[in-house]
C-alpha cells in the first residue's frame, strides 16, 4: 500500500499545480513591517486552492507519522483533515451546484482575515476571527440534492467522526492510554508499531487518501477543468480498486 499512497501523493501534487496555475500568482506585499505573499483576489477559487494545499500536506503528515508509529499524532492530523476536506466540499459545491449562500460569504470573510490588525503587535491587536459553526458546514454539504438521500444521516456521520478524533486532538486520557501496552506494559513513546491498534490506524489511512483524491476532483470541477475532473475521478475508481477497499469506499458516480 505504501507504493500506492506515494503514487497518489505525487499525482495530487501534480494536479494541484495544474489548478493553481489557473489563478493569478500571489504577489509580494508589505504586511506589518515585513514582506510576504498574498493573492490579490479573495474569492472562492483562491480559498479552494489554499484549502486543497493543506489537504495534501496533511495527507503527507498522516502518511509519514504512521510510518513512524506516531499514531496519536496521525489521528490528530486526521481530525484536521476531516475539516479540510469538508471545507473543500463546502466551497466547491457552492460553485458546482451554483448555490452560494450567506454562510459562504461569512466563511470567506473569516478565511481571508489577517491574524493581526495592520500596524499592531500580536498583543495590541484586538480583532478576533469569525468562526463559522461546523454544523452549518455539515448541513450544507449534506443538503438533499438527490431524491432519496437522507441528509440527517450524513450530518450524524460527520458529527460522530469529529467526536471520535477530537480525543486525540485534545489528548483525552482514554486516548493517551492507547500508548500503554506490552509485556510488561509500558508507555510506548518512541512509536506504537507493536500496538494492538496499529493496524487500525494503518487501515484508517485509506479513507483519508480516497477522500483527498475526491477533494481534488471536486476542485477541478469547480475550476471548470472538465478534463482534469474526469482524469482524477477515473483515478479515484482505480485507486479504490487497487487498494482492495472499493466495496466500502463511497461509490460516487457521474
Amino acid at each position: 500500500m505504501s507504493e500506492l499512497y506515494e503514487e497518489a501523493l505525487r499525482n495530487m501534487a501534480s494536479w494541484f499545480d495544474v489548478l493553481s496555475r489557473q489563478l493569478s500568482a500571489p504577489a509580494r506585499v508589505k504586511l506589518n513591517g515585513s514582506y510576504t505573499f498574498r493573492f490579490a483576489e479573495k474569492n472562492v477559487h483562491v480559498a479552494i486552492i489554499l484549502k486543497l494545499a493543506r489537504v495534501i500536506t496533511g495527507l503527507q503528515a498522516i502518511f509519514h507519522l504512521n510510518r513512524l508509529g506516531l499514531v496519536q499524532e496521525q489521528a490528530a492530523i486526521q481530525r484536521v483533515a476531516d475539516e479540510l476536506t469538508e471545507d473543500v466540499s463546502f466551497l466547491t459545491f457552492s460553485v458546482i451546484f451554483n448555490d452560494p449562500t450567506e454562510v459562504h460569504s461569512r466563511f470567506l470573510e473569516a478565511f481571508f482575515q489577517e491574524e493581526f490588525e495592520e500596524g499592531k503587535t500580536a498583543i495590541e491587536s484586538t480583532q478576533k476571527r469569525l468562526m463559522i459553526p461546523r454544523k452549518k458546514i455539515h448541513a450544507y454539504i449534506n443538503k438533499d440534492r438527490r431524491a432519496g438521500d437522507d441528509p440527517s444521516c450524513g450530518r450524524e456521520v460527520s458529527r460522530t467522526i469529529s467526536k471520535i478524533y477530537s480525543g486525540y486532538v485534545h489528548a483525552a486520557a482514554p486516548h493517551i492510554m492507547e500508548l500503554y501496552f506490552g509485556n510488561p506494559p509500558r508507555f510506548h513513546l518512541e512509536g506504537a508499531w507493536s500496538s494492538p491498534l496499529y493496524k487500525d490506524h494503518v487501515d484508517d489511512m485509506l479513507n483519508y487518501f480516497y477522500r483527498a483524491i475526491l477533494a481534488v476532483s471536486f476542485s477541478a470541477k469547480a475550476f471548470g477543468n472538465e478534463d482534469l475532473f474526469q482524469a482524477v475521478f477515473l483515478y479515484s475508481k482505480n485507486f479504490a480498486k487497487r487498494s482492495g477497499g472499493a466495496d466500502h469506499l463511497t461509490p460516487y458516480k457521474t
